[in-house]
């Protein structure tokens, strides 16, 4: 899976790489070479005091080495480049590939793994195509070479490579065959970690209030020590590894040195042979220490592969149309035709047969206890989620055949929990049209009742905004994401329990405002306040993910007892009539 993933990710960059292997090609080739000038010079010009030969190769040397210097740079500097436009298009395509996710994929994998896929994942791979194209190219060569050129000066020695290069395999491989399933657990912890410290951060308030530091500082410190002793035993591995690469290569040097000693006694070989001999051994041994540190590598990067795959092979249940409608919303009715949704391998359905409608004019409210659906079905409008049964239309069209972009421009949908990104106010506003003039924003404002505390900033709609809008309100929050829906002026507002954190007469004015600012269009409100949605044109009850009841505030009243029991939970009687 790993030779998948990169081949596929550095296909645009074969000019590159061919560049890479060239150069690192020639600068192993001159560094295999040295080693038999340098015999040369020993061999033919110290020992016959040739003062002249020694500065003629000794200058091809320097000519070499200039060579193989230069040669290394550049397939750095290319290697380099390669690597990192690798990672690059690895995080582009996993980030596109999670920005088509629904709501179901995001639950599926969780957030703090789909961010680790996205950096440490990518790291992973990145820094082994990194090493690839700096060592691991050249090792091979440098092997074969070296293996070669030892042959070339002296046969017989050259039978103790038999010895040597295996056993220092077998070593290598007993070692790296334990590091695998650590280099899984490793990443595995980090995920955990991840999650741990992006709770505390975001619950830190509600870990204050409890008095809850110490059990959270414990839990995080249990996630970290996991951490620590699986990064420890793979360390005790990586330790074990380089000195056990020492060993062999020193008693190899040794025993060379005692053969080729005996060898030159009896006349068989040369003193410059021997030294060439011993460049070459050590050559042979660096580029399996070099191929050994790949292979190191290799598992965590696989690992990491297997999950980046995992993100990018995951397809979306949301679904883009393969020939979209291109008849543009004009109107924005809105009609659920015998909805369900249902989570896989779910028992019961969310949602099941709900049929309603919502005209454009019209304010539509949806109420219900906790666990009814409410938002799940808000969710279903602008495609968060895909029924698994019947049918959502907008003007008579079936939403899966409208292009994204088009569903989207038609519908605004103030979420839940709104969120507001890192950045200024009016880059925010921008979310919901990217051309707005500073007009619409102040406009925009005003209906969603913001403009009063944004004139106050300091920098008005320049003021900065810290990610997730916790440098403001709850109420200024859900007043600017309401104020982000309305300046695209969509066909149809979602109201998903929108005014919650809104006073009785903000919610009242703003209320107000809307009435008068959108007539044309469709508004939808899911609320659990009856103040909010007691003036609407029709109220949906949800109970157990069905329509029980539906009609104006006071039809529900005298025909609905969920409605009612509701009401009354939160006015008096006469309050209520």
């Amino acid at each position: 899976m790993l030779y998948r993933l990169i081949r596929r990710y550095l296909r645009p960059y074969r000019s590159a790489i061919v560049v890479v292997v060239l150069l690192q090609f020639v600068q192993t080739l001159a560094t295999l070479y040295l080693p038999t000038l340098n015999a040369d010079i020993i061999d033919s010009g110290v020992v016959r005091g040739d003062t002249g030969y020694i500065a003629r190769t000794g200058a091809v040397m320097l000519v070499v080495t200039v060579l193989q210097v230069c040669c290394a740079v550049g397939a750095v500097y290319f290697g380099a480049r390669t690597a990192m436009a690798l990672g690059r298009d690895l995080r582009g395509a996993v980030f596109g590939q999670v920005q088509t996710f629904s709501a179901r994929e995001f639950g599926q994998f969780g957030t703090p793994t789909l961010i680790t896929r996205t950096t440490n994942d990518v790291q992973q791979v990145q820094m082994l195509a990194l090493m690839t194209f700096t060592m691991m190219v050249s090792a091979p060569i440098m092997c074969v070479g070296g293996i070669a050129l030892a042959l070339n000066q002296d046969i017989p020695l050259s039978s103790s490579l038999l010895v040597i290069v295996p056993v220092l395999g077998v070593i290598l491989g007993l070692i790296i065959a334990r590091m695998r399933p650590l280099f899984r657990l490793t990443q595995t912890r980090i995920d955990q970690l991840n999650r741990i410290l992006r709770e505390q951060i975001s619950g830190v308030r509600v870990i204050r209030a409890f008095v809850q530091d110490r059990r959270e500082q414990e839990r995080f410190e249990q996630s970290s020590t996991e951490l620590y002793n699986v990064s420890l035993s793979t360390g005790r591995l990586m330790a074990l590894m380089f000195p056990s690469v020492m060993l062999v290569v020193n008693v190899s040097s040794v025993a060379i040195l005692w053969f080729g000693g005996h060898r030159i006694d009896s006349g068989a070989m040369q003193v410059g042979a021997l030294t060439a001999f011993l460049s070459y051994l050590m050559q042979i041994l660096m580029s399996v220490m070099m191929a050994t540190f790949m292979v190191m590598m290799v598992p965590r990067a696989e690992v990491c592969a297997e999950r980046i795959e995992e993100v990018l092979n995951t397809e979306t249940s949301v679904v883009p149309p393969v020939n979209p409608s291109s008849t543009p919303i004009e109107h924005g009715a809105l009609e659920l035709s015998g909805v369900e949704f249902r989570y896989p391998g779910a028992e019961q359905p969310v949602l099941c047969d709900v049929t309603l409608s919502a005209r454009p004019g019209e304010t539509t409210a949806i109420i219900g206890s906790t666990g009814s659906g409410k938002t799940t079905l808000l969710n279903l409008i602008p495609r968060l989620f895909d029924s698994t049964a019947g049918a959502v239309r907008i003007d008579g069209m079936d939403i899966r055949e409208l292009a994204p972009s088009a569903l989207s421009a038609a519908v605004g949908l103030v979420p839940q929990r709104p969120y507001l990104f890192t950045g200024t106010i009016a880059d925010n506003l921008r979310y919901g049209k990217a051309d707005a003039t500073e007009t619409e924003m102040w406009r925009a404002l005003e209906i969603a009742q913001a403009k009063g505390f944004v004139e106050q900033l300091p920098d008005g709609l320049n003021t900065p905004i810290a990610q997730g809008g916790t440098n403001v309100s709850g109420g200024q929050r859900q007043r600017l994401a309401i104020a982000r829906a309305l300046i695209g002026r969509p066909r149809i507002y979602l109201f998903d329990d929108s005014f919650s954190a809104l006073d009785y007469a903000t919610d009242a004015a703003l209320r107000t405002a809307l009435a008068r600012e959108i007539t044309d269009a469709t508004v939808v409100i899911v609320a659990q306040r009856v103040s909010t949605i007691r003036h609407a044109n029709r109220i949906i009850v949800l109970e157990g993910g069905r329509v029980v009841a539906s009609g104006d505030h006071e039809t529900l009243m005298a025909e609905s007892e969920t409605y009612s029991e509701i009401v009354l939970s939160q006015l008096t009687e006469a309050e209520a009539a």
